[in-house]
């Protein structure tokens, strides 16, 4: 069992970390502290991606009090030369003499290596530390390493009665603007966004990411790097000329057939029966050193990739209204009896403004 001053320190690197959450992906948020006991002399995080990673920010903190110290990182110290030197080879020439981690890296190319460099070079190696919450904060990065997926959560919006637009279907504003804000970090979070044809002849967004409804003090730097939007789109409806595709930024389209539109990045995944294959098109994602995707889509979209087991959490914003039996329904999912319907697990529900905010994951007892 680990102490009570590891559990402190490396809650402290946890807290570190998060600050990068923003700004590192496609590489993992990672924070250190330093210490002698309970005398922090340096900390750091990794706050973008080619950028030093969080030990050498903490290394260069604490200068040469880091000979005898304790580094306590919430994430395997890296052994191979990426963007950056190996923060292992670092830690060895700083003198560090114990290193507290959080979670082992699942890169193939660390994956328990740094950790024993440590240990080769006389380094006393401790851990894993409050590994659930290490786990937490880098899901998507885990999750991409180890299943060659994303980490994948559905938004919803909805009434109290479980609407989500008028039968004609306006549906600005269910929710208030601090639920709005919300979703914008949500957006700020993630890789990349899918949406399906249908909100985009019927709503034409933007899906970026607006530095002014963040609510962050680093908002004008987050919003420089805007999430990938896909449009799962089988049969090439999108307008040429939809915010999508002439805002100048990037926007992938996912169709069955072969047809191609002129200047549009379109792929081809076809599940053999007439509709994009979502697995495949997550996979794709997961390619491109996609973490995290938000699915921002309608009620046959977002109940597809529901319904297909292709989701790992679902974030619904619940308003203070009713909107009547003939609005729509929040997702297509044409269940005939009980026993077909999809547990899940309230991870969180918190108020979020005038609205709630209620998270769920599938039961894996379903």
């Amino acid at each position: 069992m680990p102490n009570c001053l590891d559990v402190t320190m490396m809650a402290r690197a946890l807290k570190l970390a998060a600050r990068g959450c923003y700004t590192t992906m496609p590489n993992p948020v990672v924070g250190c502290v330093i210490a002698h006991g309970n005398e922090v002399v340096g900390e750091g995080w990794h706050e973008q991606a080619g950028e030093p990673h969080a030990e050498v920010h903490a290394l260069r903190a604490a200068g040469d009090k880091a000979n005898g110290a304790t580094a306590y990182v919430t994430l395997e110290p890296c052994s191979h030369h990426g963007r950056t030197p190996p923060c292992a080879d670092a830690l060895i020439e700083a003198g560090i003499a114990r290193v507290v981690y959080g979670v082992l890296d699942p890169n193939p190319q660390v994956a328990g290596s740094g950790l024993e460099k440590l240990r080769q070079s006389g380094i006393v190696v401790d851990g894993p530390v409050l590994e659930a919450e290490s786990i937490a904060l880098n899901r998507g990065f885990i999750k991409r390493l180890k299943t060659g997926k994303p980490w994948v959560t559905v938004k919803l919006a909805m009434s109290l009665d479980g609407r989500t637009a008028m039968a004609s279907g306006e549906s600005q504003w269910i929710t208030g603007p601090a639920a709005r804000s919300d979703v914008q970090r949500l957006r700020a979070r993630s890789s990349a966004i899918i949406t399906g044809v249908g909100t985009v002849l019927h709503d034409n967004p933007s899906l970026t990411v607006r530095a002014a409804e963040l609510g962050l003090e680093n908002a004008d730097q987050i919003a420089r790097r805007q999430p990938l939007r896909v449009v799962v789109d089988s049969k090439l409806r999108i307008p040429r000329d939809c915010q999508l595709l002439t805002d100048g930024g990037a926007t992938l389209v996912a169709s069955v057939g072969a047809d191609q539109l002129h200047g549009v990045d379109v792929i081809t995944l076809d599940n053999g029966e007439g509709r994009v294959d979502l697995s495949a098109l997550l996979g794709l994602l997961a390619g491109r050193e996609c973490n995290e995707v938000l699915v921002e889509a309608g009620a046959e979209l977002a109940g597809a990739f529901i319904s297909n087991g292709l989701v790992d959490e679902v974030i619904i914003y619940m308003a203070p209204k009713f909107l009547g039996s003939a609005a729509r329904p929040l997702l297509d999912l044409p269940l005939q009896t009980m026993s077909a319907a999809l547990a899940n697990d309230i991870i969180d529900m918190r108020a979020v403004g005038g609205d709630w905010r209620i998270t769920v994951r599938p039961s894996l007892q379903s």
